[in-house]
């Protein structure tokens, strides 16, 4: 079905042939302005120039430009058009005889003349819509840019093609020093990203304090985020970050053109550069093979899953206790991924009938263990769960694997799991024992499943964290609640961990006698996380970068630690000191070795005085076997290496 021309592109034919007409005649009348042309002529070539600008235009896609977004691209298009149509003129002109101007140069004077007037009536245009948009924004409030040229230039363009636009711009910071002093579509560059203090200072002394500062791209991040906070704050002024790209597209539809500003996200705050990681690695160890991931479901296993599938797997199984979140990860990935065989299985890691079952039709090669119990407070109302998840589980889809041929196990560990206060947390270095003695016996006999254990901190924004916490506790007004003023954890967001836990396992799984010094006795790879963060100051910046003053605005509440909590976190026990490693991210714990055989009785022994409702038994038998577990039922403010 042939589409009918828009009145946008009949106009644009109409103005153009105006155009093409007055030019013809400013062309004639400066070359012979008294020895015009016979009215015969004009009857043929008036209509002849308009055809021939009309033709070549055609071509170049003339009729089809906005007027009111017109761009250099555009324009060179209209020169190429005004070329071409008096080109075309010039051509009929001779080809039919008639009257011959007397300078030969009529060709270009007509070009030139012909392309002044289609150019100048497109800028004319712009500059009529941009000062609508001025005076429309008159009133708006006054923002100062902060980032990289290219994206602050595509947000100055917005706002001027933006009739709505609430903002207006009143300076720019970008993010080298060689720019300060200059402008950008008239507007000063203050100064740099690093200057943003001085700068604020000097606006708020000439009353031209603006009313938010306004992030133009991505490329501001984490320490440097946080400092541009900081000035902002101490000025009083809210941080926002500009709309993607995408949303800002000129020639999209007004929905698109809309300028709307959103909130800095903690995961922002707190991100950190990414390390280089080894993409082929992870991709030789993943294509081609059948992948299962436990826990699904769950934050990490989740982006395990989204990050496996696009390394492609002959075959991506998710395996999850719950249903809803099982389902919702197999919908997103059956839509991003839909080339990928994969297959959605609930089951119970503690099933071990079901789990063999599974594993032995599968025949799965590579095994990402996640599924856990993870909330402290909740597993010590319920311990004999956490043991039997965390402990027997581990140990069920270990065996599993491992009877079935599969050539590695990556287990998600935790921090919690050095110098245990929590069930939760021994829980996870019984399963971490378990795990090294099954990796030593596959060096040892150079053969075997491998078993690459990997430890690290909270995630951004998981399941049960502080994060989403505290954004629900926002969106009621307050209070915002914490257990401790001096209760501190690393965080690290999900993209990363996840990142790093693929790079952990390409090092895990190479030859022993091709890793490192540092790796030839295995050991427990330990995510790098940086440096811990007290909880409260996360709850001032979230607070914060909502645009609320903490204290006044919204309150922060001390409501005492939980049951298993303790104010720190550490990554490494004291007699496992720490390695740093070749790859940037990660560090290795010494192993502290043990039977694997004799672990795996005492496991299965306090599982079956678990499932028996033995509580006292299975917890005396965890104590024993993880002889650091310091259980504090109550939470303890003990900290630091023991």
């Amino acid at each position: 079905m042939t589409r009918r021309p828009s009145n946008r592109i009949l106009l644009n034919l109409a103005l153009d042939g105006l155009l093409a007409l007055l030019a013809l005649v400013l062309a004639v009348w400066a070359i012979a302005p008294r020895h015009w042309p016979s009215g015969a002529w004009w009857v043929v070539a008036a209509p002849g120039a308009v055809l021939a600008l009309l033709a070549a235009g055609a071509v170049l896609r003339l009729p089809q430009q906005y007027w009111r977004f017109v761009g250099l691209r555009d324009l060179l298009a209209v020169a190429g058009a005004a070329v071409g149509g008096a080109l075309l003129f010039w051509l009929g002109g001779q080809i039919l005889g008639g009257w011959q101007p007397a300078n030969a140069a009529f060709p270009l004077i007509h070009a030139l003349l012909l392309g002044a007037l289609l150019i100048g009536a497109r800028v004319l245009a712009l500059v009529q819509a941009t000062r609508h948009a001025g005076e429309a924004a008159a009133d708006a409030q006054g923002v100062l840019l902060v980032g990289a040229a290219e994206g602050t230039d595509l947000f100055i363009r917005a706002l001027e093609r933006d009739r709505r636009a609430p903002y207006r711009v009143i300076g720019i910071l970008s993010l080298r020093a060689r720019q300060a002093g200059r402008r950008m579509q008239g507007h000063l560059i203050l100064g740099t990203v690093e200057e943003a203090d001085a700068v604020l200072d000097r606006l708020r002394a000439e009353g031209r304090l603006p009313g938010l500062i306004v992030l133009s791209g991505p490329d501001i991040e984490g320490p440097a985020l946080e400092a541009l906070l900081d000035a902002a704050d101490r000025h009083g002024v809210p941080l926002r970050r500009a709309p993607a790209p995408t949303r800002l597209d000129p020639a999209g539809s007004e929905a698109t053109r809309r300028v709307e500003l959103r909130p800095i996200s903690i995961e922002d705050l707190l991100d950190r550069p990414q390390v280089p990681l080894d993409r082929e690695g992870m991709a030789r160890l993943v294509q081609g093979r059948r992948v299962l991931v436990t826990g699904a479901g769950g934050t990490i296993g989740g982006e395990l899953a989204r990050q496996v599938a696009a390394l492609g797997p002959a075959m991506l199984v998710l395996l999850d206790h719950g249903e809803f979140l099982l389902y919702e990860i197999d919908l997103e990935l059956r839509e991003k991924h839909p080339d990928v065989p994969r297959r959605a299985v609930l089951a119970d890691v503690r099933d071990e009938a079901r789990i063999r079952r599974l594993f032995e039709d599968i025949k799965p090669e590579l095994v990402f263990h996640a599924a856990a119990l993870k909330h402290v407070p909740m597993v010590e109302n319920d311990p004999l769960e956490g043991v039997l998840t965390n402990a027997f589980g581990t140990r069920v889809v270990a065996e599993a694997a491992r009877s079935v041929g599969t050539a590695a196990m990556v287990f998600i560990s935790t921090d919690k799991a050095v110098n245990p206060t929590s069930v939760m947390g021994a829980s996870k270095r019984l399963a971490e024992m378990y795990c090294q003695a099954l990796d030593r016996e596959a060096r040892h006999g150079r053969a075997g499943m491998r078993c690459i254990t990997v430890r690290f901190g909270n995630v951004l924004g998981s399941t049960g964290s502080v994060v989403p916490l505290f954004r629900r506790q926002l969106e009621r007004g307050g209070p915002l609640t914490v257990t401790h003023p001096d209760m501190r954890r690393y965080f690290m967001t999900v993209r990363e961990a996840v990142g790093l836990v693929l790079q952990a396992s390409v090092v895990g799984t190479t030859d022993p006698a091709d890793q490192p010094p540092e790796l030839a006795e295995g050991g427990i790879f330990v995510l790098d996380m940086g440096q811990p963060v007290k909880i409260v100051d996360l709850a001032r910046r979230m607070i914060r970068l909502a645009g609320l003053r903490p204290d006044e605005d919204v309150e922060i509440r001390f409501t005492g630690l939980r049951p298993g909590e303790r104010l720190y976190e550490e990554l490494f026990h004291g007699q496992e000191p720490p390695r740093p490693t070749a790859f940037p991210g990660l560090l290795v714990a010494t192993p502290r070795t043990a039977d694997a055989a004799l672990v795996g009785r005492a496991i299965d022994d306090m599982a079956a005085a678990g499932r028996a409702g033995n509580s006292r038994l299975a917890l005396q038998q965890l104590a024993r076997l993880v002889p650091e577990f310091a259980h504090a039922p109550e939470g303890t403010v003990a900290a630091g290496p023991r």
